[in-house]
């Protein structure tokens, strides 16, 4: 038992989670045990980008199971095929490798950046170059990569391997590529750290350093793939194409699967034997993505998702134009930041109070997901809850500071 006299959890401590149980969700709705109903602009931390149980996937799901759920990757998956020819044929990809999450898809891009170097064209090099703010992972490679201490803390030592520099600082990026660097790793929107948005002629800086000194390019878009930017992935809003890029979150509506993709002359490096998971592109998970994807295309949901979220950030920009506590609002499609001259954790609580789910990126920023087919009227409410929140919050900061 625990000191309020309930019994204690089973589970491991590790999230520090809301004073709330969800027990349903359709579309941009979901509602606690308790009948209470919320707005959701946090989909899962960008996970239910066609909103929550979408039909279109939740037949193809229901039907694979009927049907086959694993059979292990010894024998050939038809959806797994089906779902790597829709990835690579929208993409600048040619080949895919399934797994379970992002994490797991970030270590596949690493490890298929040092073995392309390592056994394909034989010069040994293996170090990743990332960037301050950025999340990578929680397994010990890519916690290593990620730009933040935070996460890194009590888990030493660390493997070695890994450089961070700080975002859009050219000259500390050049000085960092030695002889040993196999590839440069970049999210374009580092939505964990901020919701702080790649410059474009930063990134085309870092592709053209990746050609000159041989190194691979890796973009990270567990968060900002699969529409989440207003493109199918958000490397299009930059007019480059990576090697190596990642996906996870909005990839299975919900279902845990990840992938990493890469072009032709990677494929090399990666023959049997050489890398694997259990539970990658099972007939369950790849029918879902491939229905995702599908109905993605079908519906024109990455148009739509721009059209929003260029709404979203003008209705939040004019309503928040005068409000001193608010620094910046940033964003890329429907990934958005709300910048703050504080602290914001109690105005997620109050949001959460008033019915809106969003979420912080960093102490001070709010960040708003909410899925790729939210209504305007849905935005509308979520932008009066929060103009609310933020005119109080001037209103008592100002009274603290007489």
């Amino acid at each position: 038992m625990n000191e309020h006299g309930t019994a204690a959890s089973s589970l491991f401590p590790t999230y520090a989670r809301f004073p709330v149980t969800l027990v349903k969700g359709e579309g941009s709705w979901l509602w606690d045990d308790q009948g209470n109903k919320y707005l959701d602009f946090m989909c899962g931390l960008a996970v239910t980008n066609l909103g929550h149980a979408p039909e279109q996937v939740k037949q193809a799901l229901v039907r694979q199971l009927d049907e086959l759920w694993h059979v292990s990757n010894l024998f050939h998956i038809p959806n797994q095929e089906v779902a790597a020819r829709l990835l690579t044929e929208h993409s600048c990809a040619d080949a895919v490798f399934f797994c379970n999450s992002g994490a797991e898809a970030n270590e596949a891009a690493i490890k298929l950046a040092r073995r392309y170097h390592q056994q394909v064209l034989k010069n040994g090099r293996h170090e990743i170059i990332t960037f301050s703010q950025s999340f990578h992972g929680r397994t010990l490679a890519t916690l290593t990569a990620t730009g933040q201490d935070k996460v890194k803390e009590g888990f030493q030592p660390l493997p070695p391997g890994f450089k961070t520099v700080p975002l859009h600082d050219e000259a500390a990026l050049e000085a960092a590529i030695s002889e040993h660097t196999a590839a440069i790793l970049i999210e374009t929107v580092q939505a964990e750290g901020g919701v702080n948005l790649v410059e474009p002629a930063f990134m085309h800086r870092v592709a053209k350093l990746c050609k000159e000194h041989g190194l691979l390019l890796i973009v990270d878009e567990i968060q900002t793939g699969m529409g989440r930017t207003g493109k199918l992935f958000s490397y299009e809003h930059y007019g480059i194409e990576p090697d190596i890029f990642t996906l996870a979150k909005g990839l299975g509506s919900g279902f845990p699967v990840g992938a990493m993709l890469a072009k032709a002359p990677l494929r090399e490096a990666f023959g049997p034997g050489s890398h694997g998971s259990t539970f990658g592109g099972t007939p369950l998970a790849t029918a879902v993505v491939k229905a995702t994807i599908e109905t993605m295309i079908s519906e024109a949901v990455v148009d739509q998702a721009a059209d929003a979220g260029q709404y979203l950030l003008a209705r939040l920009r004019d309503q928040l134009a005068d409000n001193p506590f608010v620094k910046e609002i940033r964003g890329l499609g429907l990934i958005v930041g709300i910048a703050c001259d504080g602290a914001v954790g109690d105005l997620v609580t109050a949001a959460r109070d008033r019915g809106l789910l969003v979420v912080t990126a960093g102490p001070q920023v709010i960040r708003l997901l909410p899925n790729l087919l939210v209504s305007r009227s849905e935005i509308d409410q979520a932008v009066d809850i929060l103009v609310g929140l933020l005119a109080e919050q001037t209103v008592t900061t100002r009274g603290s500071n007489a």
